[in-house]
């Protein structure tokens, strides 16, 4: 059973935890309500439950108030820390917890936390750790989706955005990269080939020609962006290119969203640097495979993000059913739709001066 809550409830709100374990792209994309969630709460604490090293994600968020962690653990270390972290959370006292992990790991937390209102997804296998039930509403994109949760609560979806805190050593740290290469932002194509997971991946000669087409045509300068695990499939489609491309340099999470500030346009697979991206204000062009842009693409929103998708079962196939071709065809077109608006804006500001 849900119980539907009064206003007094809502009004004794003074402290919220909300459970999103990981991994970093959900981690961060969770984090889309939490002003709306702060400004209908304006004197409650709001704190984030995560594991680590997930909390990456979200250091230095101007609406969290605290960061709780889950330590890295395996084997008996591991059922340890979930009684540890049982324990401080029913110390904490909440007077609100939002599971948004939804699994029986967030699920057992908050169905022992003792807090008075438990809310999570009313289609959970183990729902009945929820007091409080949320339904979910249409397909769209995943941060967008975030919202449903909330609406026992009251809060609608509103518009957002994606924060995440870049240090300054960050930014110099690559501003130094870019300087010792020779390379300006503007001529920066960023392309990131690698995902952890392989069903994901675009070909690689399918890079190493579109790759090709940029330099050739269009004169920029690729720089290839590798995550723990993925140098090798950089190293491969630098081998399989005509043009000369820059190998990056190793980047912690920071340092690559310091570097998404830092091109004319990303070009990468479906995953959590494309997410990263909405933060950045960076134009995207992501490659699908077989997932749901509808859900897991930020063009949906964002009007600098984009795509590329043909309706298929490609899971024996990581051509996608998209050529390097159809490809560039896109990116030429971004590419001149940025230039038209860099220029609108640029003539407004020159505008606004002279008057």
């Amino acid at each position: 059973m849900s119980k539907n809550l009064s206003p007094d409830e809502l009004k004794n709100i003074s402290k919220i935890l909300v459970i999103r374990l990981g991994p970093f792209g959900d981690v961060l994309l969770t984090t889309s309500y939490f002003e709306a969630l702060k400004n209908h709460f304006p004197d409650a604490e709001l704190h984030y439950l995560m594991k680590e090293p997930y909390h990456k994600a979200v250091l230095h968020h101007p609406f969290i108030d605290r960061l709780v962690t889950i330590p890295k653990s395996k084997g008996f270390a591991y059922y340890t820390q979930r009684i540890k972290t049982i324990r401080q959370v029913r110390a904490e006292k909440y007077d609100l917890i939002i599971d948004h992990q939804g699994k029986p790991s967030s699920q057992e937390i908050t169905w022992l936390s003792g807090a008075p209102i438990r809310l999570g997804f009313s289609d959970t296998r183990f729902h009945q750790a929820y007091n409080v039930k949320a339904s979910r509403g249409p397909v769209r994109y995943s941060a967008s989706a975030k919202f449903d949760i909330l609406k026992p609560l009251n809060i609608p979806e509103q518009p957002y955005t994606i924060f995440f805190h870049i240090s300054q050593e960050a930014h110099e740290y690559i501003d130094n990269w870019l300087r010792k290469q020779n390379l300006s932002p503007e001529q920066v194509i960023l392309v990131s080939p690698g995902s952890p997971v392989p069903g994901k991946k675009w070909k690689a000669e399918n890079y190493a020609r579109l790759c090709d087409l940029i330099v050739q045509k269009l004169g920029f300068r690729i720089v290839l962006l590798w995550a723990p695990g993925e140098k090798e499939d950089c190293l491969n489609i630098q081998k399989m290119m005509e043009s000369p491309a820059v190998l990056a340099p190793p980047t912690s999470l920071e340092q690559a969203a310091a570097f998404l500030k830092r091109c004319r346009l990303l070009l990468c697979n479906d995953g959590g640097l494309n997410h990263l991206a909405v933060s950045t204000g960076t134009t995207t062009l992501a490659i699908f495979g077989n997932e749901d842009p509808q859900f897991w693409s930020p063009a949906t929103v964002f009007e600098h993000h984009h795509h590329l998708h043909v309706p298929g079962d490609w899971r024996h196939d990581n051509s996608f059913g998209i050529s390097p071709e159809m490809a560039f065809a896109e990116i030429e077109r971004i590419l001149s739709n940025k230039m038209k608006k860099d220029i609108f804006k640029n003539d407004k500001h020159e505008i606004y001066r002279k008057n």
